[in-house]
């Protein structure tokens, strides 16, 4: 463990002396990992410093991307509107900190009572993706079939009793959705798996841990050793993708070896765009993997 964090301390330090992070271009989704990082870091080893950044990212990512409901995908011009599962992962992130700094969890649950009735049709599913304002839904984006998924588990992490509204109307979608969804692509296969090791005995938990495996175990290409985006497209591949796969089946404890193969292979790997950097940490027996360079797609 003493070596891990080492390993995360000299990244961290790289990066910031490169100007790569915290500076740059704010992205919700990388910005959510990183919350996650330094208050688990913080956690490990009770460093002032660390919270203080965490603090510092948090207040950026609301001077930057917030808006009156919700908060922007990122800075970039093309990046606008607003994706409902990189909401959910900064509440998990805010609810996160918010076991350090109680605030931090009323923003959170604030944040799911802004957001949640303009992404959310009762019964039928989650919007993917909504236009900026929240007025309605993005042009050409229809529903998320993880997002009530996600919605589902972090409302419950964060709080059982203030949310019981809106985690119900989650739990009808969940309960409909989960019998018939099969996951094809790589990144939501590991976002899949990661989700269901919190509540691992529930029956939507139990399905798609196994249909998730499954596919995923067809997707290893062995050498060099990576999961391909997708079946059929053997010698399809990106970082940000197998980083999200590596914390789901660490998250559900199955193929460490294959982890570390995977880390390996891309610790060095480039194509097209730089990978600029990977932080990995372990976190609540899940590692956490930090990139920013690739992003998933939109």
């Amino acid at each position: 463990m003493d070596q891990a964090i080492d390993k995360v301390l000299a990244k961290l330090d790289w990066m910031r002396d490169q100007r790569i992070w915290p500076n740059g271009l704010r992205y919700l989704w990388t910005d959510a990992f990183a919350v996650v990082l330094l208050a688990s870091l913080y956690q490990q080893l009770r460093r002032d410093e660390l919270l203080v950044e965490a603090e510092s990212v948090v207040a950026e990512v609301e001077r930057v991307l917030g808006r009156p409901r919700g908060f922007r995908i990122g800075e970039a011009p093309d990046r606008d509107g607003q994706y409902f599962h990189y909401l959910a992962m900064w509440v998990f992130a805010l609810s996160r900190l918010g076991r350090i700094i109680p605030a931090y969890r009323a923003k959170a649950i604030q944040l799911v009572r802004d957001i949640h009735s303009s992404f959310v049709i009762p019964g039928t599913g989650v919007h993917w993706k909504m236009l900026e304002d929240l007025s309605a839904p993005y042009p050409g984006f229809g529903l998320g079939a993880l997002d009530p998924f996600h919605g589902y588990v972090v409302y419950r992490l964060l709080d059982e009793d203030a949310l019981a509204h809106e985690i119900g109307q989650m739990r009808i979608i969940v309960e409909k959705s989960y019998p018939s969804l099969t996951i094809t692509q790589d990144l939501g296969l590991g976002m899949m798996l990661w989700m269901t090791h919190f509540f691992p005995e529930e029956p939507w938990a139990r399905v798609q841990r196994e249909r998730c495996l499954v596919i995923l175990n067809r997707m290893w290409i062995a050498q060099p050793g990576y999961f391909c985006r997708e079946l059929g497209h053997p010698t399809m591949k990106f970082a940000f993708t197998n980083f999200g796969v590596s914390i789901g089946i660490q998250a559900v404890e199955v193929w460490p070896e294959r982890v570390v193969q995977l880390n390996s292979f891309f610790e060095t790997y480039r194509f097209r765009r730089l990978v600029r950097y990977r932080c990995d940490y372990a976190c609540n027996g899940v590692r956490i993997v930090f990139s920013r360079g690739i992003h998933p797609p939109a």
